[in-house]
């Protein structure tokens, strides 16, 4: 069995970070034919997923992500790829839902016309 552990720290709000990762679940389900159930507690959220070959959790909190998941012994061989999906994935709907840096915007002195 293969293991995949991912963490990622967002800086949304536990509102935006909820439809985050009900999108990812949507999107699991769609893409890879997971089964997956969202439950929300007071402090932490859990996506769990499953289908053939692979289970895990995707755990939401106020801070961050973290994806835990077990595969089989066939799909441990496409670990990597599988990985670097989940990632992609997850990374892509964290940029899209995290609040835009803010710019300070850059005072430069007029020159005084003579």
């Amino acid at each position: 069995m293969a293991d995949i552990n991912i963490h990622r720290e967002h800086g949304m709000s536990m509102a935006d970070a909820r439809k985050a990762a009900f999108k990812w679940a949507e999107q699991a389900e769609e893409k890879f034919d997971m089964e997956c159930t969202y439950e929300e507690g007071k402090t932490s959220d859990e996506v769990s997923f499953s289908r053939s070959g692979v289970n895990g959790t995707l755990t939401v909190t106020k801070d961050s992500f973290e994806l835990q998941a077990k595969l089989g012994f066939l799909l441990g061989a496409f670990k990597d790829k599988i990985e670097s999906e989940i990632v992609k994935n997850l990374d892509a709907l964290i940029a899209k839902k995290a609040p835009a840096a803010k710019k300070t915007p850059v005072h430069k002195p007029v020159a005084k016309k003579t």
